[in-house]
């Protein structure tokens, strides 16, 4: 398997400071700051990388897992939720809607269960206190 790669600088202090994350692979580069990570500033912040690691592996992952079990999915649609609290990521909430014909909604929940325990960003996330999510089958 490939290595990924994803770079950061920070230039300054915590408040007064400013940084940029980079990811090679797409050609993206953004901003960040202290506002844009505690307050509502504009630019990213490593959490909103971290939601997106989470969202993207965990559909994946569900797809994988869908069409292991004969229901592959049409469609599968996940946002995330990071909380951010005195310094610590204290939940994640992930919310998926996914097309997959014919599953019964037993097989689809419990495949849902699987996969938000086992995708490998889930994994190394094992330390997030609290991981929910709220997904809704569409056939």
């Amino acid at each position: 398997m490939p290595v990924t790669k994803a770079e950061a600088v920070w230039e300054g202090t915590l408040k007064e400071g400013r940084g940029t994350m980079k990811l090679p692979s797409q050609g993206y580069e953004g901003p960040f700051t202290y506002a844009s990570r505690f307050e509502s500033g504009q630019g990213t912040n490593p959490e909103e990388l971290i939601g997106a690691a989470q969202a993207g592996c965990f559909s994946m992952f569900l797809a994988a897992q869908l069409a292991n079990a004969g229901f592959p999915a049409t469609r599968i649609h996940t946002t995330a939720n990071v909380r951010i609290e005195n310094l610590v990521i204290n939940r994640i909430e992930l919310t998926t809607e996914a097309e997959v014909p014919g599953i019964s909604q037993e097989l689809f929940d419990e495949k849902v269960q699987f996969s938000k325990e086992n995708c490998p960003v889930s994994k190394a996330l094992a330390s997030v206190p609290e991981v929910t999510v709220n997904a809704t089958l569409r056939q």
